[in-house]
């Protein structure tokens, strides 16, 4: 529906990528692998799984949606305030210092390990079982942070706790999936005659033939494309 509207109005068809949404990966997988049953979408079948958490559907995608017209500006100015707060507590817990003497008898009624040394707030909310909601019972300027809040409270919370815990993998794949999106943006359909790249292998030439995929980074999970394929294309582009 959104790029038959966008069709009618000559505009660039809308992609959502795989490191973006579920669908993204459904119709993915339905051009570039084929099907000979029904195609079931399964979580195991995203290679970005840590991104597309439920909890971050929002960030993700309400700025799309505002920018085809289908989130309004109510919508949009409330994600942005989730995110401003969402990022005042992350700002608050990466900069705050905890003495050691002074949260340690904290630390032992909660059945975690004291601390030998002073340590940021952050050190302690990225151990198991310890989380914001916690902390702010002992730490009275988090605690009035916290308080601040007055909308979507326990979801601003939740979003603030999982992107600290799981900070190192969150930016590990987004990594990934960078280097991926600028595969991504070198375009390749109709660009090649595959049958007569003979550095091919002969099963990349004929599903690429028949495939005719849009970008490289298509054609990289075509099954049957190798790397040494791809690096094939790459070369041939000037790449």
């Amino acid at each position: 529906g959104i790029n038959a509207h966008i069709n009618c109005h000559g505009g660039t068809p809308f992609v959502l990528h795989r490191d973006e949404a579920y669908i993204g990966v459904l119709i993915d997988d339905l051009i570039t692998k084929g099907v000979d049953e029904p195609y079931r979408m399964f979580t195991s079948r995203a290679e970005y799984r840590i991104l597309l958490r439920q909890d971050n559907a929002d960030e993700r995608l309400t700025r799309k949606g505002h920018e085809l017209g289908l989130a309004n500006v109510e919508r949009l100015d409330q994600f942005n305030r989730k995110e401003e707060k969402v990022e005042e507590i992350i700002h608050f817990v990466n900069n705050f210092s905890i003495k050691a003497d002074r949260i340690n008898p904290f630390l032992e009624s909660i059945g975690t390990a004291p601390l030998k040394q002073g340590v940021k707030l952050i050190d302690l909310l990225v151990r198991p079982h310890v989380d914001l909601g916690i902390m702010a019972r002992e730490v009275s300027p988090l605690r009035e942070l916290l308080e601040t809040i007055r909308e979507r409270k326990e979801e601003i919370i939740e979003s603030a706790d999982i992107r600290i815990k799981y900070n190192g993998y969150i930016k590990r794949e987004q990594v990934m999936a960078d280097k991926i999106t600028r595969l991504e943006d070198i375009r390749i359909k109709d660009k090649f005659n595959y049958n007569e790249i003979q550095s091919l292998s002969t099963e990349a030439r004929q599903k690429l033939t028949r495939i005719n995929p849009e970008t490289i980074a298509q054609a990289s999970r075509i099954p049957g494309v190798s790397p040494n394929d791809i690096s094939v294309l790459l070369v041939l582009l000037g790449r």
